[in-house]
């Protein structure tokens, strides 16, 4: 019987747990899913006798090395960070590595080693990244084989909540980690290329840059960029190309309301706000706030962002309960993004018959025989519930079917990678469509930028 272990079940990995022991029998699998706390993957192994749950603390060093040993495969669900000690332990047995995290330069260091083992480590296959990568570079792979030349490549992707779990003014929830959320832009200016000509955006600007988005059938969305726009073109083969942008995509509406937190500094993470456990969510509010003998917290705050009364944004930072001088922080020595994001857990967490949905939205331009195409290719996907969402769908399948290609000889090539290959993303984009994540191509009159006014 073929060992796959599993480190982590948090909330990504419910379709991967169910996907692998679905397939244990048929694929003679033995699953060992290792988590500090083991219940909620016991509850998606549901009594299977091919899968074990074991209590696992990968900082217990003798733990870790038994638990790698004894597996043909790793699959590290843990946050990105953490998967290094990991990947060492799997070099030093000689055991095949998945992760849905970017490649660190940590993970990096350890590619000439994995080659030299015959190790295959495969990283970024997860959403975003993940689908991404493998979604565009099977169109662009067409393109270039067919004598095209990029000329656009723009991308998009967000979490978000399905139109009949909508039910807040920020038509926003959490589906993935709510620090991330908070955090988002932070750490350098976003950089991208439009007609050759380098553009910047820094972080107290990011959220009221946006671009507009139409999805057929679930209305119109907007997009922020992403930092690392440009890291891409050497990945995708994309060196030259003139035009490259990424970007995160939310509901209209959501981005100016979000900005008005970054205005007041309620996202910074560098400091921590004294006495915080004692605090009112009204006296964390108030504290980013000038003083006033006279004006209430509500005037001051709508006075300091410029907010009239009656304006659609006031509703949104109603709804959240900002204003409430009973409800309590409750966190010691918290950052003002920690205070922050325990106060949107209130309103943003999904409940348990919530649905969550993904939109990822890539757009090619190219140049072939002379004339100019584009290629809009768009993939929506709704979750069933608070534990199989989309997004652990669209994270936890990849990696699961990637695991599998790998253990069955079909992934061979060596060394740490992502999956922007044919050997890796065509069987995988296949098999993905049988569970619903199928991405709709359309061919669309190339616009372009218009470099003079740029």
């Amino acid at each position: 019987m073929r060992k796959i272990l599993v480190i982590g079940s948090g909330k990504s990995a419910s379709n991967l747990i169910t996907y692998l022991v679905k397939k244990s029998e048929q694929e003679n699998l033995h699953i060992t899913i290792g988590d500090l706390s083991i219940e909620h993957a016991q509850t998606l192994i549901k009594g299977n006798p091919n899968a074990t749950a074991i209590k696992l603390d990968i900082f217990n060093e003798d733990d870790r090395k038994s638990a790698v040993q004894n597996a043909d495969i790793v699959i590290s669900m843990l946050p990105a960070r953490f998967h290094v000690e990991v990947a060492k332990d799997c070099v030093t047995y000689g055991k095949h590595m998945v992760t849905a995290s970017y490649i660190s330069p940590e993970m990096k260091a350890l590619d000439t080693e994995a080659k030299a083992k015959g190790l295959v480590f495969m990283n970024e296959i997860g959403l975003d990244p993940g689908l991404d990568h493998m979604s565009a570079m099977q169109v662009i792979d067409r393109i270039h084989d067919k004598g095209g030349k990029m000329l656009l490549f723009e991308s998009f992707c967000g979490g978000l909540v399905a139109p009949e779990s909508d039910t807040n003014l920020w038509n926003y929830k959490f589906t993935w980690n709510p620090r991330n959320v908070v955090l988002a832009g932070q750490g350098g200016a976003a950089t991208f290329i439009q007609e050759g000509q380098y553009k910047y955006i820094p972080y107290n600007r990011l959220f009221r840059r946006t671009e507009f988005l139409e999805v057929e059938g679930y209305g119109k969305f907007e997009a922020y960029a992403n930092r690392d726009s440009l890291s891409y073109r050497s990945v995708y083969g994309l060196d030259n190309i003139p035009t490259l942008y990424r970007g995160t995509i939310r509901r209209v509406g959501y981005s100016k309301a979000w900005n008005s937190f970054i205005t007041l500094g309620m996202t910074d993470d560098s400091y921590t706000i004294e006495n915080s456990e004692n605090m009112s969510y009204r006296d964390f509010v108030n504290s980013f706030l000038p003083y006033s003998p006279t004006d209430s917290v509500e005037l001051k705050f709508r006075h300091s962002l410029k907010i009239d009364q009656d304006d659609v944004i006031w509703d949104k930072f109603l709804e959240l309960d900002l204003f409430n001088a009973t409800k309590k922080v409750g966190l010691v020595n918290a950052t003002p993004a920690q205070i922050l994001q325990k106060i949107l857990l209130d309103s943003w967490t999904l409940q348990e018959d919530d649905k969550d949905m993904i939109v990822m939205y890539h757009k090619f331009g190219y140049e072939l025989d002379g004339e100019k195409h584009q290629i809009d290719s768009k993939m929506v996907i709704l979750g069933d519930n608070q534990t199989f969402t989309a997004m652990s769908k669209t994270v936890g399948l990849p990696v699961a079917i990637a695991t599998l290609q790998i253990l069955n000889g079909k992934i061979t090539t060596p060394g740490v990678q992502l999956p922007i290959t044919k050997e890796v993303y065509n069987p995988i984009l296949k098999e993905l469509e049988d569970y619903g994540v199928i991405f709709n191509e359309t061919e669309e009159p190339y616009l372009g930028y218009n470099p003079d006014r740029l």
